[in-house]
């Protein structure tokens, strides 16, 4: 029996294999998407990617206490772990809100050395969600975000994601996260 985002997965994988031997995975949405729980799910199961990397993740080792004072620091160590990974030629998953820019020259680069660039985007049906899953974590101990963070980010990620990103990477899917497990709205492969 496979999980709902197993089965929906199925259902974007192209007739036509292809052997690609490096591939970037992208997970993106809106802070309390609930990423980081979809790739823990899904990169070792479905992807054979183990490599995450994940900007919180390294602010919760640098500062164990209090992540959010090595936020700065941890975004910038997860752009030297891609580029360490790019250089040594591995696959790789990470996660973002895609509320920049800053990966849109990388992706161009990574196609044009080799890899094959996926997107699967975590949405929300409205800022208020976001607001009240990230509160909610934080009461459990996760790392919060402040409201007027979390409304920016939701703002710029899904535009970001229609108007750039959508265009330039090799196939992406969007995900309703509202669900559990997330349903499969939408996708494209090149």
């Amino acid at each position: 029996m496979t999980c709902g985002w197993q089965a929906a997965l199925q259902g974007i994988k192209s007739r036509k294999r292809r052997r690609i031997l490096k591939k970037i995975l992208i997970i993106a949405g809106p802070n309390g998407a609930g990423k980081t729980t979809f790739a823990r799910d899904f990169l070792p199961a479905e992807a054979q990617t183990l490599r995450f990397i994940n900007a919180d993740l390294i602010a919760a080792g640098l500062a164990p206490f209090n992540p959010e004072t090595a936020a700065f620091k941890a975004g910038r160590l997860m752009l030297e772990e891609i580029d360490e990974c790019v250089d040594a030629g591995h696959s790789f998953a990470f996660e973002t809100t895609l509320s920049g820019m800053v990966y849109l020259k990388k992706i161009a680069l990574w196609q044009h050395l080799g890899y094959q660039v996926k997107l699967w985007f975590l949405s929300l049906p409205n800022e208020q969600i976001a607001v009240s899953r990230v509160a909610r974590r934080a009461q459990q101990g996760g790392h919060s975000i402040t409201e007027d963070v979390i409304r920016r980010r939701f703002k710029a990620g899904l535009a970001n994601f229609h108007e750039r990103y959508s265009k330039i990477v090799d196939s992406w899917a969007m995900f309703d996260s509202y669900q559990r497990p997330p349903k499969l709205i939408d996708w494209r492969n090149k």
